[in-house]
């Protein structure tokens, strides 16, 4: 089996292990809770195909839906944010997204933060309309979202610095 593709399995069981075990039971002040998973969908490999990252992402929110019985917006989040993830690669990233030389153990630190940020902030902000899915309640959406998404940036982002090798 090639070496990737092993990589791209292990990580995929890894998060969702992790989201399920660990992340889910976290419930820091009462409602802030990190979904880390998405870190999958953050760093996947920028060549390869992507019809089929697509679906990993689908199966991946479908995985979580099914563990923390949430209704398939998890699925929905993570095929959004996986869908813009090219558009938001451009803008992060440039002309290294353009020519597909992207190794985010090498990026700028900043480049990588609004990257994580952006698509964190839009998934978080998909997850918890569909939770909550009431016009009134906008003010607490959007708090949900906000906390959580900070949460979610904080272990992504030690998480990758932890878990990444970095290249000269």
């Amino acid at each position: 089996m090639n070496n990737i593709v092993l990589k791209i399995i292990l990580s995929f069981i890894g998060v969702t292990l992790l989201q399920v075990l660990v992340c889910s039971n976290i419930n820091f002040m009462g409602h802030i809770n990190p979904f880390v998973y998405v870190i999958f969908i953050l760093l996947y490999p920028v060549i390869n195909n992507r019809l089929l990252f697509i679906f990993l992402s689908f199966l991946l929110g479908y995985t979580i839906d099914i563990f923390l019985d949430s209704g398939g917006v998890h699925a929905a989040a993570s095929v959004t944010i996986a869908y813009i993830r090219p558009l938001f690669l451009k803008f992060s990233f440039g002309a290294a997204y353009d020519y597909q030389s992207i190794k985010f153990s090498n990026t700028d630190f900043s480049r990588r933060l609004i990257y994580f940020l952006l698509l964190i902030v839009i998934h978080h902000l998909i997850v918890f309309s569909l939770v909550i899915f009431d016009k009134t309640k906008t003010v607490l959406i959007l708090q949900q979202a906000l906390h959580s998404s900070i949460f979610t940036l904080i272990l992504c982002l030690l998480f990758n610095s932890l878990f990444s090798k970095k290249e000269a």
